[in-house]
């Protein structure tokens, strides 16, 4: 099921720019992903050659935001070719588990759009991560338990990522997310109950990412 999203992203950015991934970033950043949850080099290759096959096929980033049961916020991102389809979905599962689909706007107040990129503390101590985060043109660095987590603003993601990169080479992680001002407390029954309905959402081949204010689980899904 991961493969098969990292693939989708991988095509559509392919398709959309140039195939070289060292020129363009969107497709650089696919590649990562992919490889940092274990895809083969040959599905990664089979997904760039595809874009030249789904000439046909467009695809659209669109953006759903809503609520669940016990007024969780939510933002959900999807990769589709039928909107219509996508949102019905999305609408079904949400009023299956006590939740509701939003108009655009209704939560995404409640989250900021950034960038984050993750490096191993093996890699270098606070103070240089600091330094680096700086240097790099990120507004914040946190120290975390294992990783180092660079903060930047969405817009200057891709800059701030390569520079980082040509110091360190390989990041742990990196992405563009939506973090919550303020996260909501549950107990575990209702933790439950929201961990069941963020798993049949991510069933989902539409659905890239899914975040969360919730304090229990990691923002993104």
């Amino acid at each position: 099921k991961i493969f098969s999203k990292l693939s989708k992203e991988i095509t559509v950015a392919a398709k959309l720019g140039d195939k070289d991934p060292d020129i363009n970033p969107r497709l650089r950043s696919a590649i990562q992903a992919a490889k940092q949850s274990n895809m083969p080099k040959e599905n990664i290759q089979r997904a760039i050659s595809k874009s030249e096959i789904q000439e046909g096929q467009n695809y659209e980033n669109l953006r759903y935001e809503g609520f669940g049961a016990f007024n969780v916020a939510l933002i959900i991102e999807t990769l589709t070719n039928n909107k219509n389809r996508t949102a019905s979905t999305i609408r079904t599962i949400l009023q299956k588990n006590g939740g509701r689909l939003g108009e655009n706007g209704s939560t995404s107040h409640l989250f900021y759009n950034c960038g984050v990129i993750q490096i191993n503390k093996e890699k270098l101590n606070n103070e240089t991560a600091l330094e680096l985060a700086i240097n790099s043109g990120a507004n914040d660095c946190k120290n975390l338990t294992n990783f180092h987590e660079i903060i930047c603003e969405k817009r200057d993601f891709y800059k701030v990522k390569s520079e980082i990169e040509k110091k360190i080479g390989n990041l742990m992680y990196s992405g563009i997310e939506w973090r919550s001002h303020s996260d909501i407390n549950l107990s575990e029954e209702q933790k439950q109950k929201i961990l069941a309905m963020l798993e049949v959402l991510d069933e989902i081949d539409d659905i890239q990412n899914i975040f969360t204010n919730c304090k229990f689980w990691k923002r993104k899904f």
